[in-house]
């Protein structure tokens, strides 16, 4: 038998990618979703002068994006072995997330 062919078993840390690149996946229709939804921000006329009602509209149309590169870009930077660079991309939807929760909480309904 080849030794090209020996495969080696799973590590913590892929199996962390792995599991943090299925929630990414399973976020991203939610996040496309709320980007349909988004345009509804602007219901209230006066949110066409509030910044942060802009950027909470820019951040809900990036936030399905972001979720599908961020698990590419995690996965190709640990194959470089730098798994703390890794770890840091896949957890930028959790925070991308964290950030769009606190802005629409100071938009006017």
């Amino acid at each position: 038998m080849s030794q090209a062919l020996k495969l080696r078993p799973l590590q913590w840390p892929e199996i962390g990618m792995g599991a943090a690149t299925l929630v990414c996946l399973i976020l991203a229709p939610v996040g496309a979703i709320g980007a349909l939804f988004s345009p509804l921000i602007f219901d209230n006329r006066a949110n066409f002068l509030n910044p942060l009602a802009w950027l909470g509209f820019l951040l809900m149309i990036g936030f399905w994006i972001i979720c599908l590169l961020a698990p590419y870009a995690a996965w190709v930077v640990l194959l470089r072995k730098q798994a703390t660079l890794a770890w840091a991309a896949i957890s930028v939807p959790l925070a991308w997330l964290l950030v769009l929760a606190a802005v629409l909480q100071f938009v006017p309904g």
